[in-house]
């Protein structure tokens, strides 16, 4: 199992991220990919990726959260993570109009220059978007070439919102927001138009900790330990056997990022 999308460098983590991993490995997750959310964020998790080199990946960007501090010096930046072989992803990178943490104008902005990144290194692109259906689906019609190298990180829409994605050629990333029974309803009945060929697995941990486990973890720190409660879910909805249902999102994985 591959989990597409960690925050290990976040603060619920620290000092405790050997034994995150250990539990991670033991419960079958053999790869990881830590996600960049910010030019710092991208630069630890590229640091604490090289330290576990056969099991971690990163990915750099900013999140559409702190596209108010994107500039040129950002992007200098950027470019030179992209030169090594361990960031495999432009992102984590998209809008996010539910909060509006930075003005939209700055969010169309910086994620127009991380697409033209993404171009000019030839990287797959690791997307957010809340809030924002539309607007991102116009943003990514201007980048038509990129769509097939793109994941929908953490989708958590409905079936029309999946049917859009699919349609014009995205990757979905599902967490475990399927196992919630009150907000991932819309979530579950989407899943049933699901094509496997097309899906991805992650944990967005520390966060999104699967609601159903049991027993219930005395911490609400979720954990790539979880991926595999979080993917035979997933399986059982699309009914799908779960040894052929892990062995494709593995293979998706492993093609979409070049693993």
């Amino acid at each position: 199992m591959i989990d597409i999308g960690l925050n290990l460098t976040e603060q619920q983590f620290e000092g405790k991220e050997r034994d995150v991993l250990t539990r991670a490995l033991d419960a079958g997750v053999r790869q990881m990919i830590l996600t960049g959310g910010s030019v710092e964020g991208s630069e630890r998790a590229l640091a604490m990726a090289k330290k576990h080199a056969d099991v971690l990946y990163a990915t750099a960007g900013v999140h559409p959260h702190d596209a108010k501090t994107f500039d040129d010096n950002t992007a200098k930046r950027l470019r030179a993570l992209y030169a090594d072989p361990q960031v495999i992803a432009v992102g984590e990178c998209g809008l996010d109009f539910d909060r509006n943490y930075s003005d939209p104008q700055d969010q169309y902005r910086a994620f127009e220059t991380q697409l033209a990144l993404a171009e000019d290194n030839e990287l797959p692109i690791f997307l957010h978007e809340r809030a924002a259906h539309t607007e991102f689906i116009d943003v990514m019609k201007r980048h038509p070439k990129l769509i097939d190298r793109a994941v929908v990180h953490c989708f958590t829409g409905d079936k029309e919102q999946l049917t859009a994605y699919l349609d014009l050629g995205f990757h979905i990333g599902v967490t475990g927001w399927v196992c919630d029974p009150k907000r991932g309803n819309e979530l579950r009945e989407a899943l049933q138009y699901m094509p496997l060929e097309r899906l991805m697995i992650e944990t967005d941990a520390p966060y999104l900790i699967p609601k159903n486990l049991k027993p219930k973890p005395k911490s609400r720190t979720n954990e790539p330990m979880f991926l595999p409660h979080i993917g035979r879910e997933i399986a059982a909805i699309m009914n799908v056997d779960e040894a052929v249902f892990f062995e494709a999102v593995e293979t998706n994985t492993k093609r979409f990022f070049k693993l």
